[in-house]
């Protein structure tokens, strides 16, 4: 079965066809600039990479560029083979603890929920009545970033806030990275052997977030009710004193606007060092003895420690610690600090198999008490499962 992972952006459209449910991958690419001047699309089909301009007003008319694509290569001799296609959903709210079908129904209550999640679900939306309107046959089902954390329990989840606000506003720890999560654990599990591991997994790359996994299922996250909580990003505080907002706020003349701006784009790795969100340049930064580099690196893995330390409690132990993503998968030199830094519980750091960016690897030496992976993340991989299971039943 030929299934379709898709993730639409405000001006961006990801997508990989699989074949279901070998895991095929046939071909994958992603349109850039959509609505913007000099837009183009890349393709990656049989191992080569192709890159193309072309006018693209509209999410439209990406995914009718897309669809003749898959004719022109012979991907698909007609339309009609591809039986379903998995949007990227960022938040469902305590609606969806799993993936859904897209009906009229589902698609009101995502457009609802954009007030928590403004930049993403109108985009998201967007994409998903683009393929609507160019693929009508093709079934369309919802995977949400934040369904795999559905499973924490009320005292994980809400926030030492009066309980009106989560009543009357739905203000609570939702999590992100959920699709991410779920496949790092689950691909954990199926290697260890055990359906009831106890993981904890660092999905780390410009934005961050870690889960604690027991019996398969999210117990904690450190992404909050959205994403700029939990651990220092690349351009994002993560967690910081509350009342630190309206002391900036009467000091400078800030607006309620200036100061959100300033914690999401402004603040994280590019806040500390002045230099860049970028961790590639923070650590030439350091190699050049750049002190504010060296500060932003010591405060990012001291927070990552943190919740490995506070989610190495709440599980009662831990039989895997899994990095992934951009920093978690492509910087030693992270892995190293952070391993190196949790050795009171017993960890150890294979410093050789640590080298390896892009395979997946058991980084922790044969005589350490924890387990260290890193392991690839495939959220497009867990998009077609999810899809392709909801569809067979």
């Amino acid at each position: 079965m030929k299934i379709l992972s898709v993730n639409a952006g405000s001006s961006s459209l990801k997508f990989t066809l699989f074949e279901m449910p070998e895991e095929k991958e046939l071909i994958s690419g992603v349109f850039e600039r959509i609505g913007i001047e000099n837009s183009f699309y890349t393709i990656k089909l049989n191992g080569e990479k192709i890159k193309k301009e072309a006018v693209l007003a509209n999410h439209t008319d990406a995914v009718k560029i897309l669809t003749q694509e898959l004719l022109d290569n012979n991907i698909v001799e007609d339309l009609s083979e591809i039986k379903a296609i998995g949007h990227r959903m960022v938040h469902g709210g305590e609606k969806y603890a799993s993936s859904v079908l897209l009906t009229d129904e589902v698609i009101k209550t995502v457009e609802e929920l954009s007030d928590l999640a403004p930049l993403h679900n109108p985009a998201n939306l967007v994409g998903v009545r683009a393929f609507m309107e160019v693929i009508p046959d093709a079934v369309s089902v919802g995977v949400f970033d934040t369904a795999f954390h559905q499973t924490m329990e009320e005292d994980k989840y809400l926030y030492p806030v009066p309980y009106e606000w989560y009543e009357d506003y739905g203000v609570r720890k939702y999590g992100f990275h959920g699709t991410s999560h779920k496949y790092v654990s689950q691909k954990m599990s199926e290697i260890l052997g055990k359906s009831d591991a106890k993981i904890i997994t660092c999905h780390i790359g410009n934005g961050g977030s870690l889960a604690a996994v027991k019996d398969a299922k999210c117990i904690d996250t450190s992404m909050g009710f959205t994403p700029n909580a939990g651990i220092i990003m690349g351009s994002r505080s993560g967690d910081i004193d509350a009342s630190l907002i309206p002391y900036v706020m009467k000091k400078s003349g800030m607006s309620i606007s200036d100061i959100d701006t300033a914690l999401n784009k402004k603040s994280g790795l590019l806040g500390i060092s002045g230099v860049s969100s970028d961790s590639r340049d923070i650590e030439d930064g350091i190699k050049s003895g750049n002190s504010r580099c060296e500060l932003a690196q010591k405060m990012y893995v001291d927070k990552i420690v943190n919740y490995i330390a506070m989610y190495y409690v709440e599980l009662g132990g831990v039989d895997a610690i899994c990095f992934t993503a951009g920093i978690g998968e492509k910087s030693p030199l992270t892995r190293q600090q952070i391993i190196e830094s949790i050795s009171s519980l017993g960890a150890k750091l294979d410093p050789i198999a640590n080298k390896e960016r892009n395979e997946f690897t058991k980084i922790s030496s044969s005589d350490s008490k924890i387990e260290c992976f890193m392991v690839p993340t495939d959220e497009e991989v867990m998009i077609a499962t999810d899809t392709y299971n909801l569809i067979e039943g």
